[in-house]
């Protein structure tokens, strides 16, 4: 029996990148993984980058998995609800919540060239609003539907993805804000869910081989990158550890966890864990 049989599992943001590579991670561990997203073309008009909900969903059940993909765009919040809902009246409960959605990107595309900015005072304010609303509010509300479900079992678990950036000054004002705040955010939940025995943890991937990284390859060192997978595989691994609660509230190197529990990489290789001067 694989370690997520019979476990259903929301992913936020599967449409292409880490939320996808942690679909197929879940499906491989044998959970029923729902996905959601708002691109349903294969190619995405603001980013310009491959991939669909129904992509991911093609793939996963190709690959003998099931997944549920449901269009959703998180910054409304009727939308949000009715996927709990769907999931709810399907399964009656709800174990895994991982939120993946992320909305920060359009920052490639939103009419300023951010790498030739002196400063916050240049960028425009809908950058802070997408990293904020598509970002850390989508995981906020998200993670309070899937609260109201996990209370009344006394039982489920929440990850939340962030990066070093929260330990930084030098990667934007908004997105060192809104990842520093994705951290609290994760203390914070963790420390009002401790009673229903339901973990909310964090979790920084490394360097990770997604669409938009592959885009433009010739910027980054890719020679100690992840595989979207990866993280993946250790959420599945930390979704079936019994002792998942003594890592509640906790801020994680993907890479660090996978070495404990002695995962490797989708190719086989052990991602050495980054710090926080290497980003």
């Amino acid at each position: 029996m694989k370690d997520l049989e019979n476990k259903v599992a929301l992913v936020t943001g599967a449409s292409r990148g880490i939320g996808k590579g942690i679909a197929i991670a879940l499906t491989k561990s044998g959970a029923t993984v729902y996905i959601t997203g708002r691109t349903e073309q294969n190619e995405h008009k603001t980013t310009k980058l491959s991939g669909s909900i129904y992509q991911t969903r093609d793939e996963i059940t190709s690959l003998g998995g099931k997944c549920i993909a449901i269009r959703c765009d998180h910054t409304i919040d009727e939308e949000v609800v009715d996927v709990f809902d769907q999931i709810f009246k399907r399964h009656n409960k709800l174990d895994i919540l991982v939120n993946s959605v992320w909305g920060g990107y359009e920052y490639f595309n939103d009419g300023t060239k951010f790498w030739l900015e002196k400063g916050f005072w240049e960028s425009p304010i809908s950058r802070w609003d997408k990293m904020f609303s598509s970002g850390v509010r989508a995981a906020y509300f998200a993670s309070a539907q899937a609260a109201k479900i996990m209370v009344k079992q006394q039982s489920g678990i929440i990850f939340n993805l962030s990066f070093w950036a929260a330990e930084r000054s030098d990667k934007g004002v908004a997105y060192c804000t809104s990842k520093a705040a994705t951290n609290k955010m994760t203390e914070a939940m963790a420390y009002e869910l401790h009673p229903f025995n339901i973990p909310v943890i964090c979790l920084y991937p490394g360097i990770v081989r997604t669409e938009a990284v592959m885009q433009n390859k010739e910027h980054f060192d890719l020679s100690n990158s992840e595989s979207p997978e990866f993280i993946g595989r250790v959420i599945a691994k930390m979704a079936s550890d019994p002792k998942a609660i003594e890592k509640t509230g906790k801020i994680l190197i993907a890479a660090k966890e996978a070495m404990k529990y002695g995962i490797s990489d989708v190719n086989g290789k052990q991602p050495r864990p980054l710090s926080v001067d290497e980003i």
